[in-house]
């Protein structure tokens, strides 16, 4: 199991909103598992890989708004579902 939280920062971009929200449609569209939270977004799969593709695909899409930096902290193995009590 793989878990990655992820940070996204429109830059210059009058509206943050949909640069993020294209973050999330990935995530959904992939079938993860996903939690908003205030200052992150963490996505976790069994799969390292379709954590991996989907990180990628996201920045890209989210880049067709405009510049935008991510920012992501990435860990796995059995600790993850011990992480996921906290979410």
């Amino acid at each position: 199991m793989m878990m990655a939280q992820v940070s996204l920062y429109p830059l210059a971009q009058e509206d943050l909103n949909p640069a993020i929200e294209e973050v999330w449609k990935t995530f959904k569209e992939r079938g993860l598992q996903y939690r908003i939270t205030p200052m992150s977004t963490c996505v976790w799969a069994e799969e390292d890989g379709r954590v991996f593709s989907a990180l990628e695909e996201a920045f890209a899409r989210a880049r067709a708004h405009g510049s935008a930096v991510m920012v992501m902290t990435v860990t796995s193995g059995e600790k993850v579902k011990a992480l996921l009590e906290y979410l």
